[in-house]
C-alpha cells in the first residue's frame, strides 16, 4: 500500500463502539460471510435466512460468553458502517475475535490498514496479536504477507500469531 493510499484510507476509515440499533447491520454482515457457502444449500431463502439468523446469534452470544472483556466495534467508512472488529486487547495478548467487511467493501485495503494498526499497537506493547483463521479464508494471505504464521491447526481453523519479536512489518 502506498503512502497516499494509506493517508487516504486513514482520512475515510474510523471505528465506534457496537450500539443496540446496529443488530440488523451485524446480522447482514454475517450474512455476507456465509453467502458462498449456502448458494449452493438447495433450501428457501426464508430458510437460509432463519438459519443465518440463528447461527448469528449463536455467534454472538458465545462472543459475549468468552470475550466480554473486548472491544466490539463498527468499522465505518466515510461513516457509512462497512464492518465490524472485535479486539481483545489483553494482558498477554491482543485477539482479532472477528473481523468482517461487507463484499462492497472488501479487497479495498481497509482489513490491511486495520490491521497494520492493529500490528503497530501490539509492537508498541510488546505483545502478540492471534486470531483463528478458516484455512480456506482468502483473507488468510493477508494475515501471511503480514507476518502472521499458523500455530496450531484446529480443524477448519488455522490458529495464528503475529509476533512483534519476529521481525514482522
Amino acid at each position: 500500500m502506498s503512502v497516499t493510499e494509506k493517508d487516504t484510507l486513514s482520512d475515510s476509515i474510523s471505528l465506534r463502539p457496537v450500539r443496540e440499533e446496529d443488530g440488523p447491520f451485524l446480522l447482514d454482515l454475517y450474512a455476507s460471510t456465509r453467502e458462498e457457502e449456502l448458494a449452493c444449500v438447495p433450501w428457501s431463502q426464508e430458510e437460509k435466512r432463519h438459519f443465518l439468523e440463528s447461527q448469528f446469534e449463536a455467534q454472538q452470544t458465545h462472543y459475549q460468553e468468552h470475550f466480554s472483556d473486548s472491544d466490539w466495534m463498527v468499522i465505518l467508512q466515510h461513516k457509512k458502517p462497512a464492518g465490524r472488529l472485535y479486539l481483545g486487547r489483553w494482558e498477554e495478548e491482543f485477539r482479532i475475535i472477528d473481523i468482517a467487511l461487507l463484499p462492497a467493501y472488501r479487497g479495498k485495503g481497509i482489513g490491511g490498514f486495520l490491521l497494520a494498526e492493529i500490528l503497530e499497537e501490539a509492537r508498541q506493547a510488546s505483545k502478540p496479536v492471534r486470531i483463528h483463521v478458516e484455512k480456506f479464508n482468502r483473507a488468510r494471505r493477508l494475515y501471511l504477507r503480514l507476518g502472521f504464521q499458523a500455530i496450531s491447526d484446529n480443524g477448519v481453523y488455522d490458529f495464528m500469531e503475529w509476533n512483534p519479536n519476529n521481525g514482522n512489518e
